[in-house]
C-alpha cells in the first residue's frame, strides 16, 4: 500500500467541513484505506468557488465560510483510492452534470 492524496477545494463553514470530513472517513472506511492525514488550510486559490455560492444562493450572505483545502493522505491501493474519490465526489454532487446547486461549492484537484 502507498500513501495517496485527496485533494478538495471547498467553500465551506464549519459545519460544511464537518460534513465533507465525515464523508471521505465513510468512503476511505469503507472501502478499507486508512487515513494517515488531513489537513486543512485557508486557500485563496479557489475563489471561484464564493462566487459560484454568490450565483447560486443571490438572496443568501456567505455567512463564515471561507475558502479551504482539505487534503487527505489515505494508505491505500490504487484501486481503494479511485473508488474512495469516486465516492466522495458522487456524494458531494448526487445529481451529476444536471442543473443543481451544491450543498457545499467544491472542487476536486
Amino acid at each position: 500500500m502507498r500513501t495517496r492524496k485527496l485533494t478538495l477545494g471547498l467553500y465551506a463553514d464549519e459545519q460544511g467541513l464537518a460534513w465533507v470530513r465525515a464523508l471521505v472517513e465513510d468512503a476511505a472506511g469503507a472501502r478499507s484505506a486508512r487515513i494517515v492525514s488531513a489537513t486543512v488550510t485557508i486557500d485563496d486559490g479557489y475563489d471561484y468557488l464564493a462566487r459560484q455560492w454568490a450565483v447560486e444562493h443571490p438572496a443568501q450572505g456567505s455567512g463564515a465560510r471561507q475558502l479551504i483545502e482539505l487534503r487527505v493522505h489515505l494508505a491505500c491501493s490504487l484501486r481503494s483510492w479511485r473508488a474512495t474519490r469516486k465516492t466522495v465526489i458522487e456524494t458531494l454532487c448526487p445529481e451529476g452534470t444536471a442543473p443543481h446547486t451544491c450543498r457545499v461549492p467544491w472542487s476536486a484537484a
